[in-house]
C-alpha cells in the first residue's frame, strides 16, 4: 500500500489502518478490535476514541496498488453472472448468493485458472447444486492485504472474454407427465406411492405433475400411454416401474417402442444403476427404477434438477459419476450436503 502516516482520528475515515488496535475488557477479553488493513468508517471513530486512540497510523496508497476490499469488490463483479447476488466486502471477502430457485453453473476451467494465480481465491459449492433464494454459493478474496491493479485487470479481462464463472440457471421445464407401470397398481392390489415420494420431490423444485396414468406391465400399453402424451402440453415425462434385468420387466421395451431415442440406460451410480434417459421428440423421458421409492437420494435427485434447468447430462458425464456415485446410506440422509453424485 505504501508508507505509514500518523493522522488524527477525525481525518482517518476512508483510510487503511496500518496496525492492529487492541481492545482490553478486564477479566473478559483481550485481542484485536480492529485489524491491520481495516478500511476505517465513520461509525468506527467512537470505538477508537473509547480505546483512547486519538491518532492512528494509516497506510498511504501507492499508484497501481489496491486494498483487499476494493480488489474483492471488483473481482465479485467480474465473477457473478445472472441471478447471482454479491454481498460485502467484509474483512476483505465478498460472498455470493443465489437470487432464485435454480441450478448452480460454474465455468470450471476459468475457476481453476483463477485459483492458480496465487493471490486470488474463488471458493464455490459443487456445480449443478440446486439452489434456493438467499443460499450462499461461494466467496472470493485476495490472500494478501493488497494486490496490484494489473493482476485484477488481467482476471477481469478473462471474465469479460470467457465468463461469467458463476450463474444460476432457472428451472424452465415445469409441467411433468407421469406413467406408473405395474399390474399390481393398475388392479389396485398395491397402493401407488408415487405422489408420496417422487411427487413431493417434483413439487419441491417448483415443477408440477399435470398428467398421470397407471398402466399394466405390458410393453404395448406403456408405448400407447407415451404416444397419447405426445399431444399434451408437457415439458418432460417420467416412467416408473420395472427397469431391472427381470424377464417380465418390459418398461424399457415400451419406452423404446414409442419411438424414444435412448441416450443411456444403466449408470455407475448406486442407487440408480438402472436409470434410463431418452428423448421422445423434444421431450426428455426419464425411466425411474424402483430404488426411487425407497432411498432418500438416488440418481434421480442428481439428474432431475439438470433436466429442469435444460442442461441434460451426456453419456460421458454419466460415466464420470462413478467417482462419488456410491451412496453411503447415511441415517439420517444429508443429501445434497454430501459427496454423493459430485463426480
Amino acid at each position: 500500500m505504501g508508507a505509514m502516516k500518523r493522522i488524527r482520528i477525525q481525518d482517518a475515515v476512508g483510510k487503511v489502518l496500518g496496525h492492529d488496535v487492541t481492545q482490553i475488557i478486564p477479566g473478559v477479553y483481550k485481542g484485536p478490535r480492529f485489524k491491520r488493513g481495516h478500511l476505517i468508517k465513520k461509525e468506527d471513530i467512537p470505538e477508537f476514541l473509547k480505546m483512547g486512540k486519538e491518532h492512528l497510523f494509516v497506510m498511504e496508497p501507492r499508484p497501481g496498488i489496491l486494498h483487499e476490499d476494493e480488489a474483492a469488490l471488483r473481482l465479485s463483479k467480474a465473477f457473478a453472472g445472472p441471478y447471482v447476488e454479491c454481498q460485502g466486502p467484509s474483512e476483505g471477502k465478498v460472498t455470493f448468493f443465489s437470487k432464485i430457485h435454480g441450478l448452480l453453473k460454474i465455468h470450471l476451467p476459468l475457476l481453476n485458472r483463477i485459483n492458480q494465480t496465487r493471490n486470488i481465491i474463488l471458493s464455490t459449492l459443487h456445480r449443478y447444486t440446486p439452489c434456493q433464494p438467499g443460499m450462499a454459493i461461494g466467496a472470493t478474496r485476495i490472500i494478501s492485504l493488497t494486490t496490484t491493479e494489473k493482476l485484477i485487470q488481467k482476471v477481469e479481462n478473462w471474465c469479460n472474454l470467457e465468463g461469467p464463472i458463476l450463474e444460476i440457471l432457472p428451472y424452465r421445464k415445469r409441467d411433468v407427465g407421469v406413467i406408473v407401470t405395474g399390474t399390481e397398481f393398475y388392479k389396485g392390489m398395491t397402493r401407488d406411492r408415487f405422489d408420496d415420494t417422487v411427487g413431493k420431490k417434483i413439487s419441491g423444485y417448483g415443477a408440477r405433475t399435470v398428467l398421470k396414468r397407471v398402466v399394466r406391465d405390458r410393453a404395448n400399453q406403456i408405448s400407447l400411454a407415451l404416444s397419447n402424451f405426445m399431444d399434451k402440453p408437457l415439458d418432460l415425462i417420467l416412467v416408473t416401474g420395472g427397469l431391472s434385468v427381470d424377464p417380465d420387466d418390459v418398461t424399457r421395451a415400451g419406452i423404446r417402442r414409442a419411438g424414444t431415442k435412448i441416450i443411456f440406460y444403466g449408470t455407475p451410480v448406486l442407487p440408480g444403476a438402472m436409470f434410463l434417459y431418452g428423448m421422445l421428440g423434444t421431450r426428455p423421458v426419464l425411466g425411474l427404477p424402483a430404488c426411487v421409492f425407497y432411498h432418500p437420494a438416488t440418481l434421480f435427485d442428481i439428474l432431475f434438477p439438470r433436466i429442469l434447468a435444460e442442461v441434460p447430462p451426456t453419456r460421458k458425464e454419466i460415466a464420470l459419476l462413478g467417482h462419488g456415485g456410491y451412496c453411503q446410506n447415511c441415517n439420517p440422509c444429508h443429501f445434497p450436503v454430501c459427496p454423493f453424485g459430485k463426480g
